[in-house]
């Protein structure tokens, strides 16, 4: 039986108050190319967590290895930025590590769960970090506990832990086979997960065979090749990088590579990245990578499938101008993560894009509010009215997606109290309607305003002039499109369809 490795700390913290969907882990590992680099790797990967914190920001940690025996690890809820000191960072040792922010889905959110996971196997010291939420999770823990197998937290990721310390059925007659390790577990967890499993000298990346969370791999180029000094040379690198998403690269003098392939295992040490195999999908079904990856939770400089996630949002927005076109005087947008879409949605009837809000960018995330008058003042702390702007107009406000729908009509309401006509609202993917089991926050199925409340009456419960959708067919025509045709790509749309590639698993 593997151990998980305590952390400091039981203190549990609740989060309270307004969410909707959201990404749940961000993953990011980088191995050396040679022994003794002239930068810090741990500043590195600190880094490139602060490029992931959208996907995770409850927690955060980071383990180390190569320079001893021992993993260095630094675990600590909250922010990246504010988690670690300069000496904690310092401190992570080695040539090769990885790091994790989280969100809860399947466990509690207090230290205990703070990842990447460090246990002892046959094999020595094991570090474990899990984007993803295990179908099966439940029938796992429970064949776990009755093989005698005492688990330590309550994710489902330490569950993929111990299944890893497991010997492969193929056995180990010439030493450690971790190919067959990680093929055993993947042919007994399905989906959903992309993972980084780091030993003492070398990191192995994987994905679910059917690729539904991301997974990129890049490399560190010399600072002379990746500021223009000197020409960049095809075997300039310093350090190979695996990431959750490919935004993390650019800020630290990185190349994005490729997407890991969905059922890829990759093994990464200081002389390369080497595909050691693809493990195929049941029946030879279609990937289902998530389309609100597109939609929603990646940063916009991603790319994913070979396409940048900005021109994805920008098409879905030239789509809902050809489904539902208006007759208004400006469009706008919350601020910020549809401004691609509202800006193609502009484009493509000729009106003049505007900005009606101004975000605070300072308010964040507040859980426990002082008072009653501040938790009903919610949108109007976020957000300030340029007034100017759409004084005596039509506008229409193109939002990314509505989940619950509680701030929508905090925010009409407070656009047609400054003097604004009309608001119409187009959204750029379709009404949310069905739970996520595979790695996404998203409310009951009760708590959906979608389903709460009749299309046809929606605008109405917003106080909106008009409120109309992005269609399935319309959101996936603005995915595929930039998709090469020789690629394999395929997406879950379950939480708009009801279409889930695998069905989750009870007790």
């Amino acid at each position: 039986m593997a151990s998980v490795v305590p952390t400091v700390s039981e203190n549990v913290i609740t989060f309270g108050g307004e969410s909707g969907m959201r990404e749940e882990c961000g993953l990011f590992g980088m191995v050396a190319a040679r022994s003794g680099t002239d930068f810090n790797l741990s500043h590195l990967i600190h880094l490139g967590l602060v490029g992931l914190q959208h996907r995770g920001q409850e927690s955060v940690g980071i383990v180390t290895a190569g320079q001893s025996d021992r993993f260095c690890v630094r675990k600590a809820m909250g922010l990246v930025n504010s988690a670690f000191s300069d000496e904690d960072i310092a401190s992570l040792k080695g040539d090769l590590g990885i790091g994790h922010v989280r969100y809860s889905t399947q466990g509690l959110s207090d230290t205990s769960n703070i990842q990447p996971f460090v246990v002892e196997s046959i094999h020595g010291l094991m570090a474990v970090a899990h984007n993803g939420e295990l179908v099966n999770a439940m029938p796992l823990k429970k064949k776990l506990l009755k093989h005698g197998v005492g688990l330590s937290t309550s994710s489902d990721s330490e569950l993929i832990t111990q299944l890893l310390t497991h010997t492969p059925d193929c056995g180990e007659p010439n030493g450690a086979n971790w190919v067959g390790r990680i093929k055993k577990m993947m042919q007994e967890t399905v989906t959903s997960y992309s993972l980084l499993i780091m030993l003492k000298d070398r990191i192995w990346a994987v994905r679910d065979s059917y690729g539904n969370r991301p997974l990129c791999i890049g490399k560190l180029l010399p600072t002379d090749a990746f500021t223009g000094k000197r020409p960049e040379l095809s075997d300039d690198c310093e350090a190979w990088i695996v990431a959750s998403e490919s935004c993390t690269f650019h800020p630290m003098g990185a190349k994005y590579v490729r997407d890991v392939l969905p059922g890829e295992i990759l093994e990464i040490t200081k002389d390369g990245i080497f595909s050691r195999c693809i493990v195929p999908r049941p029946e030879a079904q279609p990937p289902a990578f998530c389309i609100f990856e597109y939609v929603y939770f990646a940063r916009p400089d991603t790319v994913f499938e070979g396409q940048m996630v900005a021109s994805v949002r920008r098409r879905c927005g030239k789509q809902l101008a050809e489904e539902w076109p208006v007759n208004v005087d400006l469009v706008s947008t919350v601020p910020e993560s549809a401004t691609p879409a509202a800006m193609e949605y502009a484009n493509a009837l000729n009106i003049p894009y505007m900005e009606v809000l101004c975000k605070n960018r300072y308010v964040g995330r507040t859980f426990i509010q002082p008072c009653t008058r501040l938790r009903k003042l919610g949108v109007a702390k976020k957000f300030g009215p340029l007034v100017d702007n759409f004084l005596g107009k039509r506008i229409v406000l193109i939002d990314d997606s509505i989940v619950r729908g509680n701030t929508m009509a905090a925010i009409v309401a407070l656009l047609k109290r400054c003097g604004a006509k009309e608001v119409h609202i187009r959204v750029a993917s379709p009404p949310v309607k069905y739970p996520c089991y595979m790695g996404i926050n998203i409310p009951t199925r009760e708590e959906l305003i979608a389903n709460m409340v009749p299309m046809d009456q929606i605008a109405k419960e917003f106080g909106a002039d008009s409120v109309k959708y992005l269609s399935l067919e319309g959101l996936k025509k603005a995915v595929t499109e930039g998709i090469s045709e020789d690629q394999e790509s395929g997406h879950c749309t379950a939480c708009l369809s009801g279409e889930y590639p695998v069905k989750k698993l009870d007790w």
